[in-house]
């Protein structure tokens, strides 16, 4: 099992032909992941929360995309989340992925895409073919 640390990436959408790669934090600590996107106005890319199986968006001051990834980086649904919601846990989300709203219908992010994530040159979830 992979063992994730606070810090920066890459999340690619799609395949070989039409991938999307888009910058990421990673956030696996107690604290960075209890902080997420609380107190900005926006991000650019997107934000995991390692381990997660829900989010909420209080105090939150926009609205985000909340993608949840099984173990194997599979996405098992997305859902938008406007300020002051409280998202429902799923049961096999071992990852959360928050972007601004809008943002994961332009990537392609959609139930059933398997996505890969980079962090420090090494790959994880790599696509099927």
């Amino acid at each position: 099992m992979r063992t994730w640390r606070d810090g920066e990436g890459t999340l690619t959408v799609g395949g070989d032909a039409g991938a999307r790669g888009v910058p990421l934090r990673i956030a696996a600590s107690y604290r960075a992941r209890t902080r997420g996107l609380l107190g900005r106005d926006g991000i650019d890319g997107a934000l995991m929360l390692t381990p997660a199986g829900s989010v909420h968006t209080f105090r939150m001051r926009f609205a985000i995309d909340v993608a949840y990834l099984d173990r194997k980086f599979t996405v098992l649904a997305v859902r938008t989340m406007k300020p002051g919601r409280l998202g429902l846990p799923r049961l096999r989300s071992r990852h959360v992925v928050e972007a601004e709203a809008g943002a994961m219908e332009r990537w392609g992010l959609r139930p059933g895409v398997r996505v890969e994530l980079r962090a420090a040159g090494t790959s994880w979830g790599r696509p099927a073919p």
